[in-house]
């Protein structure tokens, strides 16, 4: 595996509530050195969590919600960051309760992903919830999320469907798939 670059220097273009613009100068173990922007988080250490709540060995449960980035509504997973202080189960839980209104006794850390890794730092935990129960906590959601029950093993009609089209619930939801197959057999 090549040597990381070295970072010579790191400026904030630009700051949101929720990201930083960021440009960094590397310097690569060939001597040559380049500038790179990428869009980094405001909160150093903060993760993302997306969900797959599971109701039986096919159904899982997706919500429909407003997506700003493509100004429509998305079906996907549940999915939120992770609060200062929490584990990532705890945040899973947290989402889950918040979003669609139950909790799971079994959280399963399937996975961890990145979405444009050469230019954005995030990386989201992929939580399989099973044996769930209701209880809801407050959200920030500034609507109710419509819940839809799905067969996990009907992904290319949810896809094909044209309203699921965010690629880390779709990635997701294929990994759970496998993963409640596999542990079926």
């Amino acid at each position: 595996m090549p040597e990381k670059p070295t970072i010579l220097k790191r400026t904030t273009l630009a700051k949101t509530r929720l990201f930083r613009i960021e440009s960094m100068h590397l310097r690569f173990s060939n001597g040559k050195q380049r500038e790179f922007e990428r869009l980094a988080r405001s909160t150093r250490g903060a993760g993302a969590v997306l969900i797959v709540p599971v109701l039986s060995q096919d159904r899982v449960i997706l919500v429909r919600e407003y997506a700003a980035g493509v100004d429509r509504y998305e079906i996907g997973l549940p999915k939120g960051k992770t609060d200062p202080g929490e584990d990532i189960l705890q945040a899973a839980n947290r989402e889950l309760k918040e979003e669609i209104g139950f909790g799971a006794r079994r959280l399963t850390l399937l996975s961890s992903m990145t979405i444009a890794p050469g230019y954005l730092e995030h990386t989201t935990d992929i939580v399989l919830a099973e044996e769930l129960y209701e209880e809801k906590l407050p959200g920030d959601e500034p609507e109710e999320l419509e819940q839809i029950t799905w067969d996990i093993n009907k992904i290319s009609d949810l896809v094909a469907g044209g309203e699921c089209t965010e690629a880390r619930t779709i990635a997701a939801l294929y990994v759970s798939r496998d993963y409640l197959t596999s542990r079926a057999t």
